[in-house]
């Protein structure tokens, strides 16, 4: 079973969501996400700072990410994961890419 991590901008939330479900459910991956803030709070800048490390210590994790790029959109910090990723030997995937119906 292969490891992976989404990556994506947060604007794709429950797209994120649904998609590590498929993932898991019909694909035979284990997925890594991102820590939702479904309540909204607020985050301080060393908060936002601790997320961002933890997600990059997900993808040295995984055996690769995957990569949320509906309508073609990558965030600037999604394209900063990707570069870690690449840096890390990391397989890259990309949902535009990958049928996951």
């Amino acid at each position: 079973m292969k490891t992976v991590t989404i990556c994506a901008s947060m604007k794709f939330e429950k797209e994120m969501q649904r998609i590590a479900f498929l993932l898991e459910t019909k694909h035979d991956l284990n997925v890594l996400q991102c820590v939702y803030n479904t309540d909204n709070l607020e985050i301080s800048e060393k908060e936002r700072s601790f997320l961002k490390n933890a997600h990059f210590r997900k993808i040295e994790l995984s055996d690769a990410i995957y990569v949320v790029d509906i309508q073609g959109y990558i965030g600037n910090q999604v394209s900063k994961e990707i570069e870690f990723a690449k840096s890390k030997g990391k397989e890259i995937i990309f949902h535009s890419e990958y049928s996951i119906e």
